[in-house]
This record gives C-alpha cells, sequence and structure tokens, in this order.
C-alpha cells in the first residue's frame, strides 16, 4: 500500500464543479453540514424510548450532505465497479452494495449492547470502506456514520474541538494502516479489528484531552 499517498476511489464521473477553488469550498460548507446532521442524529436516537438502529437511510442521507452540490450521485450508491488507489483491496460489485451495506446495518444493531462502542465505531469505520459503497465521499461518510455511532453507544455527544474524524482528516496514515491490516486479516477470512480499535482509542484520548487544555487555558 502507497501510504506516503492518499487512498482514493476511481470512478467516472462528471464533475459538477470543475473550479478546484470553488469546490473546496463546497467541500467545507458540505462537512459542516455533515457534521450538523451527525449530532441530530445523536440527539434523536439520545431521546428516551427510541432504541438505536443504523439504517441505510441515515447512511445515504449523510452522504448526500457531503457531495451535495458537487456529484450528481450524491446521497445515492454508486451505480458501477470501483477501485481504491493506493489499497490492494477490490471492494465488492455494485450489484452488491446494498446488500453489504444492509448486512453492516444489520451487525451494528445485533451486537448494539453486547459490543464495546470502540469495537462497533472501528467495525463501522473499517467496514464501509470495504464496501465503499459511493463514487466519492466514502472516507468523510464513513467517518461521520461511525462517529454516530461511538457517540449513540456511549449515550451522549462527545465532548472536545478536536473530534475523531477531524484529526482522522489532518493525518490520514494510521487510518489507512488500521484499514490494510482489518482488510489483510478478512482476506484471511477472521475479523480482526484491533489496529482500527487502538486508532480509535487514541484519537478519543486526543479529543477529550483538548476538554481539559479548554478547562486549564479558558480556551
Amino acid at each position: 500500500m502507497a501510504l506516503d499517498g492518499e487512498r482514493h476511489s476511481k470512478a467516472l464521473e462528471i464533475e459538477l464543479i470543475s473550479d478546484p477553488e470553488q469546490k473546496a469550498r463546497q467541500e467545507a460548507k458540505n462537512g459542516l453540514r455533515q457534521f450538523d446532521e451527525v449530532l441530530e442524529l445523536i440527539n434523536y436516537w439520545l431521546q428516551p424510548d427510541r432504541p438505536f438502529k443504523l439504517r441505510i437511510s441515515a447512511i445515504l442521507s449523510l452522504h448526500r450532505r457531503a457531495l451535495e452540490g458537487i456529484s450528481s450521485f450524491a446521497g445515492v450508491f454508486r451505480p458501477g465497479g470501483i477501485e481504491i488507489k493506493g489499497s490492494k483491496h477490490t471492494p465488492p460489485g455494485a450489484h452488491l452494495v446494498a446488500e453489504n451495506i444492509e448486512q453492516m446495518c444489520d451487525y451494528i444493531n445485533d451486537n448494539w449492547t453486547k459490543a464495546s462502542p470502540l469495537h462497533l465505531a472501528a467495525y463501522t469505520l473499517w467496514r464501509m470502506n470495504w464496501i465503499h459503497p459511493f463514487v466519492d465521499g466514502n472516507g468523510r461518510t464513513s467517518r461521520a456514520v461511525c462517529y454516530l455511532v461511538l457517540c449513540a453507544r456511549l449515550g451522549y455527544v462527545l465532548p472536545g474541538t478536536i473530534t475523531i474524524p477531524e484529526q482522522i482528516s489532518k493525518n490520514k496514515t494510521p487510518y489507512y494502516e488500521a484499514l490494510e491490516a482489518a482488510d489483510k486479516a478478512t482476506a484471511s477470512g477472521k475479523l480482526d479489528l484491533t489496529v482500527m480499535e487502538q486508532l480509535l482509542e487514541s484519537l478519543l484520548a486526543n479529543q477529550l484531552v483538548s476538554v481539559l487544555d479548554s478547562a486549564r487555558t479558558g480556551h
């Protein structure tokens, strides 16, 4: 795997925004909207008498937020095959995407009270990247859904200004390494998310440390 570069999806698509600066501004705006929706979903599921259920509709909605105005495939599964530059993993065919995402949701929902919050979040983050259900925005959406699952399972919105998704965006190499480790284990017939869980544990600690720093400095 080329850890000195990015893992990028490669698929044929007509761009809605061709200007790089305009696209970057739209992506930044969409990122804020997507995170706002994550918070809305977390608060919705934290209401009494609402047992959590991860649903395909929520995943598609979060993807729509990330790619709105940028991609004609915002909020829909990819219509064809895709490859991930910098990774040895080949995602499943387009005809298997919906079924795989449904199975991922079933795994989260069936193990909601049995598995730890870190395991469920790690599984979501890895499995969505493994399926790679979208033409673009897979990383952004998988990190958003991962954060939703983690907070909902913990039972509260995590404090801290440097969130787990933001930390991953700033330094993706450990994230790519964790994805590759899980991919390799799966290729050998076993589920092993140890590296991903350790990464999320470290990022969670960093996020909570930012709260302590704010308490000490007032900023």
